[in-house]
């Protein structure tokens, strides 16, 4: 392993690896997923059930308080809650199941085998593209289609074409329409153009994008607005009519246009009926809408933040011939970045702040990350390796400057860190284990409460093997 720029390759952390030290790290970070792996049980089952329960009752609490989503206050309190429903439900809860971190459990519903997200990409073209693409072949430049996302360059060993002038721009449409970027991304135009994906395959995939664009229009911007719109008018009768509304109704404006005085009573009709039935069901279609754009451009955000910023290499397919699993170790040590926070912030970027350790343990429960944390920091230490994390602003500062730098000709990579070192106020030590959680083992497939065996969750990782 070499850093990809020879301008900087002596100054590599990297380059005193040899292979032997390599495959010692291997050894070092199989032990840790095995250790992990040992002491699955009851308290990780109770926390993706709890997760997913809390996004229930956050996406509920949200569309009963649009109901009234004529009001100012109750639209903002009913998007909010909404929007943080569906970044839970996109981040923690479907990235991570359908990743495999919980099919040990083998629950009948919360397995990456049957799980589908609320979002454009249909489960199985992103089981593909993410799960196998991108994390067997991570920052390999011309294998690793995440790298950009085939559109950005955001690496200036990636050859410059004038279309990247405009990366600045579409990057913020990218941003507020992601879930639907990422669905393109995914059908991999690409191996179409090359003639190496049957148009058969590409029918196939636009078929499930479509049912999934049918269903969030059909939920988002026709059904629930028309249940908010019922409300109003339940209310209105309830009332006698007392609930303020517009003096006209779009569809009795309609009417008067094109029937003249022929439509005049239903007009009058439609003017003292629907003006606020009206108004509830477009304001509740805005919110949703709305809701789905801060998922979105939370997605984008926490995605672009752990794999972007100046700290993280990439690799030439030379560089990568023949690696070993402890050559793939590596490779996703120092091609992922951290974002530090808070942890809630962990919970809702679907512990995705822990990039560097997602990549190392793809299949591992998110709620892990933050306990082999420490871990991971020590084997950086005492191999030399660097430990690429900072704060939001940092990395989201970093990866905009990055892209805006190059959408023009040349560029050339950013300093690395260095060898990772425990800050000088740290403690040295690393949380310990409970002994409760020492005898908390791994639920066996054949306990009543692990639900039934499952066929292979769809395509997965695929390291080099031990």
């Amino acid at each position: 392993m070499t850093a990809t720029d020879s301008g900087q390759r002596e100054a590599s952390p990297l380059a005193h690896l040899d292979q032997e030290t390599i495959e010692r790290l291997a050894e070092e970070f199989d032990a840790i997923h095995d250790e992990v792996y040992g002491d699955l049980g009851d308290r990780d089952r109770q926390y993706i059930k709890t997760v997913i329960a809390t996004q229930r009752q956050l996406a509920a609490l949200g569309r009963i308080v649009l109901l009234n989503s004529r009001s100012r206050g109750a639209w903002v309190a009913g998007t909010a809650c909404l929007g943080m429903a569906k970044i839970l439900e996109n981040m923690e809860i479907g990235h991570n199941v359908m990743h495999g971190q919980w099919d040990w459990m083998n629950d009948p519903y919360i397995h990456s085998s049957k799980w589908d997200w609320d979002t454009a990409s249909t489960a199985e073209a992103w089981k593909h593209s993410h799960n196998y693409i991108h994390h067997t072949f991570t920052n390999i430049r011309g294998k690793d289609k995440d790298l950009g996302y085939e559109i950005m360059r955001i690496d200036p060993n990636q050859k410059w074409h004038p279309v990247y002038l405009l990366q600045p721009f579409y990057n913020v449409l990218l941003t507020a329409f992601f879930e639907w970027g990422v669905a393109l991304h995914d059908l991999d135009l690409e191996a179409i153009r090359r003639g190496e994906k049957p148009m058969s395959e590409l029918a196939k995939d636009l078929k499930g994008i479509a049912g999934k664009m049918r269903r969030q229009i059909v939920k988002d911007y026709l059904g629930w607005p028309a249940i908010s719109a019922g409300a109003f008018l339940l209310g209105q009768a309830a009332t006698g009519g007392a609930i303020r509304q517009p003096r006209t109704s779009r569809i009795g404006n309609a009417i008067r246009r094109r029937g003249g005085g022929r439509g005049r009573t239903a007009a009058t009709f439609a003017d003292r009926v629907l003006p606020g039935a009206e108004s509830t069901f477009l304001r509740t279609l805005a919110a949703n809408f709305t809701a789905n754009v801060i998922r979105n451009v939370w997605a984008h955000a926490i995605i672009f933040c752990g794999h972007f910023p100046d700290q993280t290499y990439t690799f030439s397919q030379e560089e990568v011939e023949g690696e070993t699993r402890g050559g793939w170790y590596v490779r996703q040590l120092v091609g992922a970045a951290n974002i530090e926070g808070s942890p809630l912030f962990h919970v809702i970027s679907g512990n995705l702040g822990y990039q560097v350790e997602h990549h190392l343990y793809p299949d591992m429960p998110s709620t892990r990350y933050s306990e082999v944390a420490p871990k991971v920091k020590d084997i950086c230490e005492r191999y030399g390796l660097p430990y690429n994390t900072g704060p939001f602003g940092q990395q989201w500062g970093q990866v905009h400057r990055t892209i805006a730098r190059l959408a023009f000709p040349g560029g050339k990579p950013r300093p690395k860190p260095g060898a990772y070192h425990r800050p000088p106020h740290s403690s040295g030590g690393e949380p310990g284990v409970s002994e409760a959680a020492r005898f908390r083992g791994r639920l066996p497939a054949d306990h009543p409460d692990a639900g039934p065996e499952h066929e292979s969750g769809g395509v997965e990782v695929s390291p080099p093997p031990r």
